[in-house]
C-alpha cells in the first residue's frame, strides 16, 4: 500500500520547500533502487546473532515481607504516531500499532504491621489485625505475548534504522503500553480483591491455630 504524501502547508519558508523537494526525489530514487537492488542486498548483508554474555552477578538480596494477594492480566493496543513539522510522513515520521500484554500484582505489605496493629485477647481465642491498604506493583510487560501489528516509517527514519544500533526499536511503544496497563490496573478493583484474599488467608491461618474470632481491617 502506498503511503499518502501530505501537501506542504502554505506559508512554509522557501528553503523548506526546496529541501523537501530534494528529499522527495531521493525517496523516489530509493524506492526504485529497492525494487531492483535490495532483494539481493538482504542476503549480502545478512546478520547472525551470537550470545557471548558472561554469567549473571548477584548484586543484592532483599527480604520480601509483602503478600502478593492478586494478579491481573491486561492487554492494550497502542497506536503511537510521531510527526515532524512541515515534513511529509513519507519523508520523516513514524506510526506504530502495538499490542502490549502484561500483568500487575496487588499486594499487602505485612512488614508495615506494628505491635499496636495486632491485638489478641487473654484467652487467645480472638484476634484483631489492622493492615495497610493493598498496593499495586509495577506492570510487567510479557514479551512473548506483545508484538507490533504494523509499522509505518518515513524514508529518513528507515535510513536511520539502517545505520543505528537499535533498528526498529520499540522502546517508546513498550513504555506507552506499560503506562496504559498501569492505568487500567488502577481502575480494575485489583487492590480490593487483594484485600479480600488477604483477609481470607489470615482468617484461615489463625483459625487453624485455634482462634475462634478473627477481625481484619485496613487503613493507613
Amino acid at each position: 500500500m502506498t503511503t499518502p504524501i501530505r501537501r506542504i502547508p502554505r506559508g512554509v519558508p522557501g528553503w523548506v520547500k526546496a529541501v523537501t523537494a530534494v528529499v522527495l526525489v531521493l525517496a523516489v530514487l530509493f524506492a526504485g533502487l529497492r525494487l531492483s537492488v535490495l532483494p539481493g542486498l538482504k542476503d549480502l548483508f545478512g546478520t547472525e546473532t551470537h550470545d557471548r554474555s558472561g554469567p549473571a552477578l548477584l548484586q543484592s538480596i532483599q527480604d520480601i515481607s509483602r503478600y502478593d494477594a492478586a494478579s491481573g492480566t491486561f492487554q492494550v493496543v497502542v497506536d503511537l504516531e510521531k510527526d515532524t513539522r512541515y515534513v511529509p510522513d513519507a519523508i520523516r515520521g513514524t506510526r506504530t500499532l502495538y499490542v502490549g500484554a502484561g500483568t500487575v500484582d496487588a499486594y499487602v505489605d505485612l512488614g508495615k504491621v506494628g505491635e499496636d496493629d495486632v491485638r489478641v485477647d487473654e484467652d487467645r481465642t480472638s484476634a484483631t489485625l489492622r493492615l495497610p491498604h493493598a498496593a499495586l506493583g509495577k506492570p510487567a510487560l510479557d514479551p512473548d505475548r506483545s508484538y507490533a501489528v504494523s509499522k509505518q516509517r518515513g524514508l529518513l527514519d528507515r535510513l536511520g534504522d539502517l545505520f543505528s544500533g537499535n533498528p526498529n526499536g520499540e522502546q517508546a511503544v513498550q513504555q506507552a503500553a506499560v503506562r496504559h496497563i498501569g492505568d487500567a490496573a488502577k481502575e480494575s478493583g485489583l487492590t480490593a480483591r487483594a484485600e479480600r484474599n488477604t483477609t481470607e488467608m489470615l482468617e484461615g491461618l489463625l483459625r487453624s491455630l485455634g482462634f475462634q474470632e478473627v477481625h481484619v481491617s485496613y487503613g493507613g
